[in-house]
């Protein structure tokens, strides 16, 4: 996995996402989801999956319960006045999680696989020009940065006394506002700074740039996007067939 071309991961990334796409039935989507699990095994991300394991079961359960109470369909099971919860809205609710789920791993495998200066490379391979690759892989730098800051400000306050823990959820909510102003501060200043260092070392004075880092796309990166694209075939023609389907919609 981590051998693997950059295009060959991008491309992977985005047939995993249309795979999740297909089947709106919890028992087709659990074969995608399982496969997922495996390559996260692959990957050797586990690690970075259990840290996001609990927001994973969230999502799962309340895209089940909004889902079953804003769908319905001709098998009730439960109904309380105005409330009806059909078995159809329920799977379809629980398809609706796992997909969501599907997509996060996926995404958490690439991360975990695939270094920022790669998918810059391979962006770049894909035909994107250079100054919009760059950006796009500068948002994977700066999502940690900013989280680390707000974490490092939250244990600042904390040492000076400011509770953020006691109190109701709308209490505690208030007290975490003011905290989003160093940040923002803190982020603004990072980007003036980055502004000046790329254009110090004369970013965009170029249109073609050369590159350190080369790849080969080798048979594993082709035998990977063959069994991928096999897969969605397949899956394609048992959904027009019929199957894996409890609302004829996406």
């Amino acid at each position: 996995m981590h051998r693997l071309h950059p295009v060959t991961k991008v491309v992977g990334l985005t047939l995993l996402f249309v795979w999740s796409m297909v089947f709106n039935h919890p028992l087709y989507l659990s074969i995608v989801f399982v496969t997922v699990i495996l390559l996260c095994i692959l990957a050797k991300s586990l690690s970075n999956l259990k840290k996001s394991s609990i927001p994973l079961i969230i999502l799962a359960l309340f895209s089940t319960i909004l889902w079953s109470l804003f769908l319905s369909g001709p098998t009730q099971v439960f109904r309380v006045g105005f409330i009806q919860i059909s078995k159809e809205s329920l799977l379809y609710g629980l398809a609706m999680g796992i997909r969501i789920d599907v997509m996060i791993i996926s995404g958490i495998i690439f991360l975990s696989s695939t270094r920022t200066e790669d998918f810059t490379r391979g962006l770049s391979s894909l035909g994107l020009s250079f100054p919009v690759s760059f950006s796009l892989s500068l948002s994977f730098r700066l999502v940690p940065t900013f989280a680390t800051t707000a974490s490092t400000i939250v244990q600042a306050q904390k040492s000076r006394g400011l509770d953020l823990e006691s109190g109701r959820l709308l209490k505690r909510i208030r007290r975490h506002i003011p905290l989003f102003v160093p940040v923002l501060i803190h982020a603004i200043r990072n980007t003036d700074l980055l502004a000046i260092a790329l254009e110090s070392k004369g970013f965009g004075f170029k249109k073609r740039r050369t590159y350190y880092l080369h790849f080969r796309s080798t048979w594993q990166d082709w035998l990977s996007i063959a069994i991928l694209a096999g897969l969605i075939g397949f899956s394609f023609y048992i959904r027009l067939n019929g199957y894996g389907v409890i609302f004829h919609r996406i």
